[in-house]
């Protein structure tokens, strides 16, 4: 090799280098500073809405078709009120942009399942056409509740994975003399770097408290829209240990190891099912691949050479 071909070997390898650390720097950022970026930003109220003007435009376009598929009567005291809750949806605009998302999806996926067979030429009978149509418009109208599942539930995850050390905060507090209400203060205040989320619940409960709210409603709202179990089994173990006067920091510190224990549990079950997981994407990808890698060459030659000769050939 001569000189010019090192030098434009050298310049590939440079670039080559150079989009793969881009790459890598923009998947991967600087947790340091990340974490630091939080730390130093000031708090930004909880049912802030975006008021950007996409936003307040995807509003405009949605409410007409929100009362399509909104309920008519008992709206407030509905389910999906609770789950919206659940997934942190507090603003005005969840309800028209949900709904509305439902009947512009319902509408959608049949037109564009038209169109398709249209200009495809796919032709299809009556009972046939009208099956798929219905199939594509029930998909499509049930789109947002699976989307709004998913974020409920990975909402209840981080909640779940976080609870065991706020209560150790708690327990904390409780025994160097703060109240229950000071203490869950602090606790979301210290709370507020590792998880938001609950950090905004604890808020939520003290902004409750200081509107003049008992603290037994406050808290069984705190359950109510968190959605977690063992949240509930808290609020419930809060209420009777100030209703009859029992040391709450013993109860906290009987509870808080349960957590950390289920806690632990629950990430050895999600460990032991990752090699069944993995099983299906190795059967179906890698092993494939590995056989045409390590057997390709021997089909070959059994081609080239034993073939002929068991059919005669020379």
């Amino acid at each position: 090799m001569n000189t010019s071909q090192w030098i434009y070997l050298g310049i590939i390898f440079v670039a080559v280098f150079g989009v793969v650390l881009t790459i890598s720097l923009q998947i991967a950022p600087n947790r340091v500073k990340a974490r630091l970026d939080k730390i130093s930003e000031t708090e930004t109220p909880i049912d802030s809405d975006n008021s950007s003007a996409w936003v307040a435009k995807a509003i405009k376009i949605a409410t007409p078709l929100a009362k399509l598929s909104v309920p008519a009567e008992g709206w407030e005291t509905s389910p999906i009120r609770i789950r919206f809750m659940n997934a942190g949806y507090r603003g005005p605009s969840a309800v028209p942009l949900f709904f509305g998302a439902k009947t512009f999806l319902a509408l959608l996926f049949p037109t564009i399942l038209f169109l398709y067979l249209g200009l495809t030429g796919g032709h299809q009978d009556g009972t046939n056409f009208l099956l798929f149509m219905l199939l594509a418009a029930g998909i499509g109208y049930y789109l947002p509740n699976i989307l709004l599942s998913r974020r409920i539930e990975n909402r209840q995850r981080e909640i779940f994975n976080n609870f065991p050390d706020a209560i150790d905060l708690l327990l904390v507090c409780v025994e160097a003399g703060l109240g229950l209400d000071a203490a869950l203060l602090k606790v979301g205040e210290e709370m507020r770097i590792k998880s938001p989320i609950l950090a905004d619940e604890l808020h939520l409960v003290n902004l409750e408290l200081r509107a003049g709210s008992t603290k037994e409603r406050a808290l069984r709202n705190l359950a109510m829209r968190t959605g977690v179990q063992e949240v509930d089994t808290l609020v419930a173990m809060l209420i009777q240990s100030d209703r009859f006067g029992t040391s709450i920091g013993e109860s906290l510190r009987v509870h808080a190891d349960d957590l950390r224990t289920k806690r632990r549990l629950r990430a050895e079950e999600t460990a032991a099912k990752i090699p069944l997981k993995l099983l299906f994407p190795l059967i179906f990808c890698i092993f494939p691949a590995l056989l045409l890698v390590l057997l390709g060459p021997a089909f070959i030659q059994i081609y080239r050479v034993l073939l002929p000769t068991m059919g005669g050939g020379q």
